[in-house]
């Protein structure tokens, strides 16, 4: 099965009309290759794949290899040259080519402040991050969206040809990533350490974090922990969603929210294998939360993304600004959600324009003029 990625092609095509350069950055083995094809075929001058030893030797001198280049020039995986933005800004600085936008597309497994140990691209490339596949490209029938939610968004997971195969590929891409990405990218922690951090992670998924707990189990210190976490957040594999502080007389909830960003990780963390075993779990729940505030981020596309929370009991799973406008959104996995006062007194402390309470359900229908209960899949433009 062939699954386009229309939009995020049509997404990247208008950057690049734009821009000198354009960073897509995601996890490995999530599409960026396959997109980057669509651009510039790997036969030509002008790809590099920095995995390739060949591809290595003919950027041995960046400047050489790339001052006469016309038409854009693909790197991939260009973790493996943490100093080439020093020539990029050289290169694209230079008179006969400020005038010729998209210039450069660069693919990387980080974020670009991870990548980059020196000179950065800062107001000479724009970022575009991709992840696994969505609901707007495996399609929004229950079995479809089952499918997404237990393997996850990865390609080779998600089309794997049953369930058992998609939780090995998962279970080897994650050893794989502690065993080896992270050190690719100057990132010195023991896999067994990272993975048992991995692992305690999962019970945390839509919780507020605490490091002390993790640090005492693991016996490292808090600061080490933060520093694992900051490690999988940069490499895309763990959304921190920061606290919103409202200007309110309440005592506010200061910690971010942690969610693994593929429900297929997750589920191989915590061992589940089949749909059945999913709806069972007692952590089913906050796993259905992070797979839709994931969705609802990559459709919505919001300027900022926040989660509110009151000591006192009242929170919002996810504000949303968008062109001068406050949403709300609430995730309830249930058959038939109801207005809470929670959602009341978001509504008031935040001054929310709208707020979604977003379910798996088919039926859409108003709790209020100015809350309404939406199906994830009716999110899609």
């Amino acid at each position: 099965m062939l699954i386009g990625r229309i939009r995020l092609c049509q997404q990247l095509r208008e950057l690049l009309q734009s821009f000198r350069a354009v960073e897509l950055v995601g996890p490995r083995q999530v599409g960026k290759t396959t997109i980057a094809r669509q651009f510039v075929d790997t036969s030509s001058a002008n790809y590099f794949d920095l995995e390739d030893p060949i591809s290595r030797q003919r950027l041995s001198n960046p400047m050489t290899a790339l001052a006469e280049l016309q038409g854009l020039v693909v790197i991939d995986e260009v973790q493996h040259l943490p100093h080439l933005p020093e020539i990029l800004r050289v290169l694209m600085d230079r008179p006969d080519r400020i005038h010729q936008p998209g210039q450069f597309l660069l693919l990387g497994s980080a974020a670009p402040r991870v990548m980059h140990k020196s000179e950065s691209l800062l107001g000479r490339a724009v970022t575009l991050e991709i992840g696994g596949f969505d609901i707007s490209e495996t399609g929004v029938s229950n079995t479809r969206m089952h499918q997404l939610w237990l393997r996850g968004g990865f390609p080779a997971s998600f089309l794997a040809t049953e369930d058992q195969v998609s939780l090995q590929w998962r279970q080897s891409a994650m050893q794989r990533h502690v065993s080896g990405d992270l050190a690719l990218l100057g990132i010195n922690v023991p896999a067994p350490m990272m993975m048992r951090f991995w692992q305690m992670l999962a019970h945390y998924h839509g919780q507020t974090w605490n490091a002390a707990e993790p640090a005492r189990a693991l016996g490292i210190s808090e600061a080490t922990v933060r520093r694992y976490l900051d490690h999988l957040t940069q490499t895309f594999m763990v959304r921190q969603l920061q606290p919103w502080h409202e200007n309110l007389a309440k005592r506010q909830v200061k910690a971010p929210k942690l969610y693994f960003r593929d429900t297929g990780l997750l589920h191989a963390m915590l061992g589940i294998r089949q749909l059945p075993q999913l709806l069972a779990h007692p952590l089913s729940g906050a796993s259905w939360e992070g797979f839709a505030l994931e969705q609802v981020l990559r459709i919505a596309q919001p300027d900022q993304a926040y989660f509110w929370a009151t000591h006192q009991g009242a929170e919002l799973d996810l504000l949303m600004f968008k062109d001068q406008r406050r949403i709300g959104v609430e995730f309830k996995r249930s058959d038939a959600p109801g207005l809470t006062l929670s959602m009341r007194i978001a509504l008031q402390d935040l001054k929310l324009d709208r707020l979604y309470v977003v379910y798996p359900g088919n039926r859409r229908y108003a709790l209020t003029p100015q809350v309404e209960v939406v199906p994830l899949a009716a999110l899609l433009p």
